[in-house]
């Protein structure tokens, strides 16, 4: 299925700045016309249902002239078998017309349901690729509305409300034909409302628009709030908060009733003005009919005909009300789906094509990077391997060299919703990780450490300066490579409803099997999935719910270090675990960090002994470097996060400590 053309940047900015609810302002036609993509493919098939239905509809036409010619015949001579060949070809009529509109049916069928899987699998792929920070940005309960709600609209419009404002358009102009040809001055007597008609629908067609818009916002907010609740039922039960997000529903549910009254009345106003018009129009034309019958101007069989197709036109009309809002509502729909797809995704110089970068997407996601055979992710046979530096990252930086291993250079990065004057979460960040290396990343609550971490991988990108890894520019990398390069395990660990096994192996090239698999949970000390009913084959549940949080966090452990990953970042990935639990997993880690590099943001004293050396991040900024004890004694706020004491009872106490080592020595 062939991609819309790709959004420009300034749509995308528009699109993303948008407000809820408030819709482009663009007329729904233009809208619409973005469909046109995924529509081509299909177009045959679509424009020969169209050209059956029109067919089938002008069809039901032919029957006013029959029963004209068996009033104005048969009937008046008495012409039995002329009735019954009358009789007849009413029914072949109407059996033709029935035949038409199924094949109609058949035609639209296959097609539309190809376009809206097409449509869902490019928004699926395009969500993959798009920036964490769009993800930071939009409630999943408005991208789950827009991959299911609208895009069943949007099938239906292409299926119903597209054809059938072509065909009622056409049959309302061949019948207005028809009856002028009949009667020209019983015709124009038809035609008085249709200028009334136009002017009320476009007055209409505004304030439908922004109503519809409203409503399916809406109901993504309502999905928004259910999604929470389900996935929060343990907090909403633990806390008793039951009836206080019940209210939340409740009023959600509220707001969008009354969207949807809102969008009744207008429809009931639409439908009232389109119904009531026409219907005074056939009873002008009757009474004028039936005085000029009287007359002698008019043939009985005429005004029978004349009638006739005017009521056969009631309905092609009195659809153009309902039509007009489907169409209303898809035009939103399309607007809203197109929102996201014009969001600007991850792309760097060098990147590839949809499938490179929804995969990595995909990789990094669930907690680490996506090694694939022959992409550069193979393990090292030992750290500081001057021929992996060279061959895994490009430059060839050797070990020893100024540039081997993790550096920032001058980094800043500015969320990109923060306001203009605010100051950079990340403001001139140099540090250096040497090949082999582990540094620990301390500092306060909202220093920055998080945000640092994902600088690595690139789930966000730095505003100024540059990342190396082994001298290569990772903004010049594919992400994909990059992320075959670099491993990542997070705070909050995140499990997919897939076994044990299956989670842990998404850490890891394709051909990894139960070998891995061990020695991951191994190092991980998650031996505790072998226990498990099915061992590793046991479903864990959406979110990973039905384990504890620490069996969580060490399954993440697992599937960061499954691929011996070159590059290792670690965001406090023992936080989850009780003390004897934790003396294991650093055990065990301390083997895997041997053989790589890695950045562990730390909490704990513990922890921050796996590292050589320690980094403290303080306002945004690296503010000291070196080993845990030079900073114990040389630096009072790293002492107080240590201990937990104030800044300066911590410096006494430091340089007590220090005291009594050299009196010791």
């Amino acid at each position: 299925m062939p991609k819309p053309d790709a959004p420009t940047k300034e749509s995308a900015k528009e699109s993303a700045g948008r407000p809820a609810g408030e819709h482009s302002g663009g007329s729904a036609a233009r809208t619409l016309l973005r469909l046109w993509p995924y529509v081509r493919p299909v177009r045959t098939r679509l424009f020969s249902a169209a050209f059956v239905a029109v067919l089938a509809s002008c069809t039901g036409l032919v029957f006013p002239l029959v029963l004209k010619w068996l009033v104005d015949g048969p009937v008046a001579e008495r012409d039995l078998g002329g009735v019954w060949l009358g009789a007849l070809l009413l029914l072949l009529l109407g059996i033709a017309e029935a035949l038409l509109f199924g094949l109609r049916r058949w035609l639209v069928a296959r097609p539309l349901a190809s376009v809206e899987a097409a449509m869902r699998a490019d928004l699926y792929r395009h969500l993959q690729r798009l920036p964490v920070a769009f993800h930071d940005r939009w409630a999943s309960g408005q991208l789950l509305s827009r991959g299911t709600t609208d895009l069943m609209l949007l099938r239906m419009f292409l299926a119903f409300p597209l054809t059938f404002l072509v065909v009622n358009g056409a049959t309302i102009v061949v019948g207005m034909v028809i009856l002028v040809a009949q009667d020209w001055a019983l015709g124009l007597v038809l035609l008085t409302p249709l200028l009334p008609l136009v002017i009320f629908c476009a007055y209409f067609e505004g304030r439908y628009q922004a109503v519809a818009r409203r409503a399916q916002d809406q109901v993504g907010d309502l999905t928004t709030v259910v999604e929470e609740s389900v996935l929060g039922i343990r907090i909403i039960k633990g806390f008793g908060r039951h009836r206080s997000q019940a209210r939340a529903f409740h009023d959600l549910s509220r707001t969008l009733r009354g969207t949807e009254l809102a969008k009744a009345r207008l429809l009931a106003a639409i439908y009232a003005v389109i119904m009531a018009l026409p219907e005074v129009a056939i009873g002008a034309a009757l009474v004028l009919g039936t005085v000029q019958v009287a007359d002698g101007d008019l043939s009985t069989g005429t005004l029978v005909a004349f009638l006739s197709t005017a009521l056969a036109l009631r309905w092609p009309v009195e659809s153009i009300g309902f039509l007009l809002a489907m169409s209303q509502e898809s035009a939103t729909a399309t607007e809203r789906y197109f929102e996201v797809m014009d969001a600007e995704p991850e792309t760097s110089p060098v990147e590839g094509g949809v499938g490179a970068g929804a995969e990595a997407g995909v990789g990094i996601g669930v907690g680490s990077g996506r090694s694939k055979s022959g992409a550069g992710g193979r393990a090292r046979s030992g750290a500081g391997s001057a021929t992996d530096a060279g061959s895994a990252t490009g430059p060839g930086a050797r070990s020893g060299s100024a540039e081997a291993g993790i550096r920032f250079h001058g980094v800043r990065f500015r969320y990109p919703d923060a306001p203009p004057d605010a100051p950079p979460a990340l403001d001139r960040i140099d540090l250096h990780i040497r090949t082999g290396e582990t540094l620990a990343l301390v500092g306060a609550t909202g220093s920055g450490k998080t945000t640092l971490t994902a600088l690595v991988p690139r789930l966000h990108e730095v505003s100024e300066g540059r990342i190396t890894l082994d001298g290569a520019d990772i903004a010049e990398m594919d992400r994909e490579h990059l992320r075959t390069l670099v491993a990542v395990a997070f705070e909050e660990p995140t499990l997919f409803s897939a076994s044990v096994g299956e989670n842990v192996l998404m850490g890891a090239e394709e051909a990894a099997g139960q070998p891995e698999l061990a020695r991951a949970l191994d190092i991980a000390q998650a031996d505790f999935a072998h226990a498990l009913p099915q061992g590793t084959d046991t479903q864990v549940g959406e979110q990973g719910l039905s384990l504890s949080g620490g069996q969580r966090q060490r399954l993440a452990l697992a599937r960061a270090v499954v691929a011996r990953p070159r590059f290792l970042v670690l965001d406090d990935p023992l936080s989850a675990l009780d003390v004897h639990t934790e003396a294991l997993v650093e055990a065990a880690l301390r083997r895997v960090l041997r053989d790589t590099t890695a950045l562990v943001v730390a909490h704990r004293p513990s922890t921050v002994l796996l590292a050589d050396r320690v980094a403290l991040l303080s306002g945004g900024r690296i503010t000291a470097v070196g080993t845990h004890q030079e900073l114990l004694r040389e630096n009072a706020e790293y002492a107080w996060l240590m201990s937990g004491a104030e800044p300066a009872s911590a410096r006494e106490e430091a340089d007590d400590m220090s005291a009594e080592g050299e009196t010791a020595r």
